[in-house]
């Protein structure tokens, strides 16, 4: 099935993943202007009439180029702007919503009304069927090793199960952070790599610099999985949860029942801001760059990992 025509401009295969406090204006219009669809959470704009602000702004920042940008929508009930929100981006026509926590139709159909397309992620076959068949147009299949909230199936096994039925726009998320991880991606059947992490340790990103030096530093044996800080299993680096005092070899288990996506998260210690989300896939970034210029290595690394593909298989 032919990809909608919002992405026809894209330099690669790539939408950057919406991140809780990272992913402001700044972050978002860089990512946009260098080719990829860029994004962010609704909720970072607090107040609401910041979002106002930010949708006016990145729309205006971005007229000019082929590449669309994207506002993510948590539908979790916990949410009590989820509404507002939804108008706002109305207001501005959003082109891509991308919705998380709850698949509902009354959200896709006032998106498809003003002309916009969803794309809800999910962490398991089960979760995908339901969120097409509440209408949304495509999947972020969130698989084993993305950064936050993650999925525990491997790639493989999330992507065939998905493409053994649904035909449209599928993105693939989980420690994608290189040019040849895209290609990968594409080759199990995805049409995007959906990245996050990377997008951290850069100079547009709104992460202190401990954040982004954690990035460079970290590999994947530093990530941490636990859902104590949310109700919800999720990726986070060992070093911030050391700093806030705890053993991250030793975290109780976090409270499902009082999830709450408008505050932070559940526990004293807050998700986002205090215990820094991460992926598997960082041990690949050794420096803080503009996006610019991280989008630029992808690029080159996604081309040579084509050639070396050609160049390896005896089957062309």
């Amino acid at each position: 099935m032919p990809l909608p025509a919002l992405f026809d401009g894209l330099r690669l295969p790539v939408i950057a993943s919406p991140m809780f406090i990272v992913s402001n204006p700044e972050l978002v219009i860089a990512q946009v202007r260098s080719g990829i669809v860029g994004s962010f959470p609704s909720l970072n704009a607090r107040p609401l009439s910041q979002l106002d602000e930010w949708l006016q702004r990145i729309g205006e920042e971005t007229r000019d180029c082929a590449v669309p940008f994207a506002v993510n929508l948590i539908i979790h009930r916990s949410n009590s702007r989820l509404h507002d929100d939804l108008a706002m981006l109305e207001k501005w026509k959003v082109p891509l919503v991308i919705t998380s926590l709850g698949a509902n139709p009354e959200i896709n159909d006032a998106v498809h009304n003003w002309g916009g397309i969803v794309m809800h992620d999910v962490i398991d076959d089960r979760f995908a069927r339901k969120a097409v068949e509440k209408g949304a147009d495509g999947l972020i299949a969130v698989a084993a090793g993305a950064g936050g909230h993650a999925g525990v199936q491997s790639p493989f096994a999330l992507v065939q199960e998905i493409r053994s039925w649904f035909d449209g726009p599928l993105a693939l998320s989980g420690a994608i952070a290189s040019g040849r991880a895209i290609l990968a991606a594409q080759a199990m059947g995805a049409d995007f790599a959906y990245i996050g992490s990377p997008w951290i340790a850069t100079t547009e990103a709104n992460a202190v610099e401990a954040y982004k030096q954690a990035i460079v530093s970290a590999r994947a044996a530093d990530i941490v999985n636990s859902s104590l800080f949310t109700g919800v299993h999720g990726n986070y680096l060992r070093a911030s949860i050391e700093a806030a005092g705890m053993d991250p070899d030793n975290l109780p288990e976090g409270d499902k029942s009082t999830m709450d996506f408008g505050s932070g998260g559940t526990s004293a210690t807050k998700a986002w801001k205090d215990i820094w989300g991460a992926g598997q896939g960082i041990g690949v970034i050794d420096a803080v760059e503009p996006v610019a210029s991280r989008v630029d290595a992808l690029a080159a690394q996604y081309l040579a990992a084509k050639a070396d593909l050609r160049a390896r298989t005896a089957f062309g």
